[in-house]
């Protein structure tokens, strides 16, 4: 029902002359069987008072197939197939040389670059109807060209879809290329990673705050720990929230960004805390002989999934209302369930183990409607959602290391984002 009163009023939306008044293709992102549509990227055109390298040229190109691929919206075409190119004018666009190789939809654009300068002019056809549906320029420095591109392909997908897309978002994970674990940043599709952290220790359990500004981890630095630690990465300062002796691990942020969740071992069990952005304790969110760990809040705060092991010492997903402290187990059908993430859609997603191997799952806050979402010899685990809810991140060792892959809520379209030496582990999603 909520699809089907999407689509009428983006039809409304249309026949009022709203999205450029020309777009035929509209796709319906709660589906779960959305179509694919194929889409034409041909290299961008240049148009530098200087020559330009033919490989920035495809490069740009690529960045905007990527992202459109991973969306899981739309199916990149291969250039062998194209009977023209790019280099022809985008207001002379020969209609029939695509739809007779199945496009139904073309992007056409071209690039300047003036000294540092980047203007990127982006043109969105529609083959069926032969008309444009989209216009788009940005400028920007070259060497911020991925970012550019990432946000026309989130114009596209906006025009599509009626929702932004991710392109623009960023991951934080756990790598240990260097030998040590430490944190690294990346864009959404694994690109452009950088070492943030250089602990020379083991650093664990990275998390975004809200805002994205800030990213708390735990480190074992200094022969201490594990502490939590805070990094505010406008200023580059790291603060020590928590650094009680025992355990200070697992830690996540309210959705107001003004508090955090984690396990202490204060009273000598391992219950969950909240406590504020200066180690004090708010809080105690759990008491039990049992080990808790691993919080994770509802979108509005209310309700805290995590994993606990009171009910014949395996560890399983439980939901507990922040008001009351009453707490519902909702898993049931595996021996070992662990690193519950709640989805802005209000799914959980969680890791389960099944035939010696950890796979993803997600399910509803109450225990129903649980749904498999990978499926392997090997080990998929530490899942996370995008911001908007329909994307997970995560860990797999299936290739040999672990690396991060990324899927829809379904687990169509799963792609491997980062190839870094080493393993990486642990993602965490911000906007």
């Amino acid at each position: 029902m909520r699809g089907s009163l999407f689509s009428l009023i983006f039809l409304v939306l249309i026949l009022l002359g709203g999205v450029n008044g020309h777009a035929r293709i509209f796709i319906d992102i709660n589906s779960p069987s959305a179509k694919k549509f194929a889409v034409a990227i041909p290299d961008f055109r240049n148009e530098s008072p200087q020559s330009g390298s033919p490989e920035f040229a495809a490069g740009l190109a690529q960045i905007i197939s990527n992202d459109l691929d991973l969306s899981g919206y739309f199916s990149p075409m291969d250039k062998g197939a194209f009977l023209e190119g790019g280099n022809t004018g985008e207001d002379s666009v020969n209609f029939k040389n695509w739809s007779v190789i199945g496009t139904e939809l073309l992007v056409k654009a071209s690039y300047a670059c003036v000294g540092q300068s980047l203007e990127l002019d982006l043109k969105l056809y529609d083959v069926y109807w032969g008309r444009q549906i989209l216009g788009k320029r940005v400028l920007g420095e070259t060497r911020n060209h991925r970012e550019l591109m990432h946000r026309l392909s989130n114009d596209i997908i906006r025009l599509l879809t009626g929702s932004d897309g991710i392109a623009m978002t960023r991951l934080a994970f756990v790598g240990d290329a260097t030998k040590n674990k430490e944190i690294y940043i990346s864009d959404y599709d694994g690109q452009k990673a950088k070492q943030l952290t250089s602990d020379k220790s083991i650093v664990l359990s990275p998390r975004w705050s809200p805002d994205g500004k800030r990213i708390i981890y735990n480190s074992y630095k200094d022969n201490k720990g594990p502490r939590l630690y805070m990094r505010d990465l406008r200023a580059g300062a790291v603060k020590t929230i928590s650094g009680r002796p025992g355990l200070n691990i697992g830690a996540t942020w309210s959705p107001e960004g003004n508090r955090v969740a984690l396990t202490l071992t204060e009273k000598g069990n391992s219950d969950i805390f909240l406590i504020d952005l200066n180690g004090n304790i708010v809080k105690q969110l759990t008491d039990h002989w049992a080990i808790d760990v691993s919080p994770s809040f509802s979108p509005d705060g209310s309700k805290m999934a995590f994993v606990s092991n009171r009910a014949g010492g395996t560890p399983q997903i439980y939901v507990m209302t922040i008001s009351d402290g009453s707490v519902e187990r909702i898993t049931f059908e595996s021996k070992y369930c662990t690193s519950p993430s709640w989805s802005s859609r209000n799914r959980i997603a969680f890791a389960s183990q099944s035939n010696g191997a950890l796979d993803i799952y997600t399910i509803a806050p109450d225990g129903s409607q649980m749904r498999r979402v990978t499926s392997g010899t090997r080990d998929n685990e530490d899942p996370c959602w995008s911001p908007d809810g329909r994307y997970i991140v995560f860990s797999s060792n299936r290739t040999g290391r672990y690396r991060l892959f990324l899927t829809n809520e379904t687990g169509d379209n799963q792609r491997m984002i980062t190839n870094l030496p080493g393993n990486q582990t642990a993602p965490s999603w911000t906007r």
